[in-house]
């Protein structure tokens, strides 16, 4: 008798359809949704790189970079060189890895996996650190050409005393007296009786040289001419040489140049007039030259009105007094005060 088995409904089993992404070894978080088995995965690590990965999920939000840029506070330039994984174009690794976590804030993102996903495609290599790009070589040229200076100079003192001890020892020793010589002349100086000589004065403690005395002065006297009278004085008008006065002009007329104390508020009452080339000295009271010329004949000088004015000139007869315009005569001696011609 045949088994009987009875009708069995298997059914049909629908799995729905399930979408396999491309093959990746990477973790992958599995989302199943209703009705369909579909898989999606972890969008850092959907992508060759995290720069890529960030474009991806930037571009599916229909974000810009500029929108971006405004968000995470960072220039559009980097977030483009990011994007693009142009390290070169970037700051120190420290500021790449925050532009990274800034941009996946902006997105939504888990900022640390970001940066686990950059330090997996970039990791640190142990290189030598490299100079900074743009700093200038501030070497000074100088400096190279005073340690030239130094060591030019430092050899060239080494090679003269090089130099110096070859020609000392090149050069012959001394003569040398024998040692026979050497004892006679020794025997010839202690032998023999010693001379003294008379004892010496002792020195003088004063080193001032004696005065000294002019030949002949004590036989001129003191008038210079042999006589025993003093000479007069220079300031007494009664000794004033005897000239005939009618050969002389009565009022004072200009023959010549006429100079003066440059002062126009000086008064003047005494006028100098050279009767011959003479030279006329005007000294003030401490010794100070008011005026020195050698005045030509015919030439003046108006004696400022200032007291004690001394007069001194090379010959009193060669200069014509005029006191308010009024001839006086000539000067009485070589050295006057100009006081004692206005009086």
């Amino acid at each position: 008798m045949p088994l009987d088995t009875g009708q069995v409904d298997t059914g049909q089993v629908d799995i729905g359809q399930v979408d396999i992404g491309p093959l990746d070894t990477g973790p992958a978080d599995l989302d199943l949704e209703e009705g369909n088995g579909v898989l999606n995965r972890d969008p850092l690590q959907s992508h060759a790189s995290i720069g890529e990965a960030l474009r991806a999920v930037r571009q599916d939000r229909g974000l810009t970079l500029d929108e971006l840029a405004e968000r995470t506070r960072v220039r559009r330039s980097y977030l483009e060189a990011l994007e693009a994984m142009r390290l070169d174009a970037l700051p120190s690794r420290p500021f790449t890895i925050g532009y990274i976590r800034a941009y996946a804030l902006a997105l939504g993102l888990d900022p640390e996996a970001a940066v686990e996903r950059f330090k997996a495609d970039e990791p640190v290599l142990d290189e030598p650190l490299r100079a900074p790009i743009g700093v200038p070589d501030e070497r000074d040229p100088r400096v190279a050409a005073f340690i030239a200076g130094a060591v030019v100079i430092v050899v060239a003192i080494v090679l003269w005393n090089v130099a110096q001890r070859a020609m000392n020892a090149s050069a012959p020793p001394p003569p040398k007296a024998s040692e026979a010589q050497a004892w006679k002349l020794l025997a010839e100086t202690r032998s023999g009786p010693v001379t003294l000589g008379p004892p010496l004065p002792a020195p003088v403690e004063s080193t001032i040289p004696p005065l000294y005395e002019t030949p002949g002065l004590a036989e001129a006297g003191p008038d210079g001419k042999g006589n025993d009278s003093a000479p007069a004085n220079i300031n007494d008008l009664s000794d004033a040489p005897l000239l005939d006065l009618t050969t002389l002009p009565a009022t004072f007329t200009p023959k010549g140049k006429v100079y003066d104390s440059g002062n126009p508020q000086l008064g003047s009452l005494v006028t100098l007039q050279a009767l011959n080339n003479a030279a006329l000295i005007i000294r003030g009271t401490s010794g100070s030259v008011y005026f020195a010329r050698q005045l030509a004949a015919g030439e003046a000088y108006k004696v400022p009105q200032l007291p004690g004015l001394t007069i001194d000139v090379s010959e009193p007869s060669d200069f014509q007094v005029f006191v308010a315009g009024q001839s006086k005569g000539v000067l009485p001696a070589r050295q006057v005060l100009a006081s004692k011609l206005a009086g």
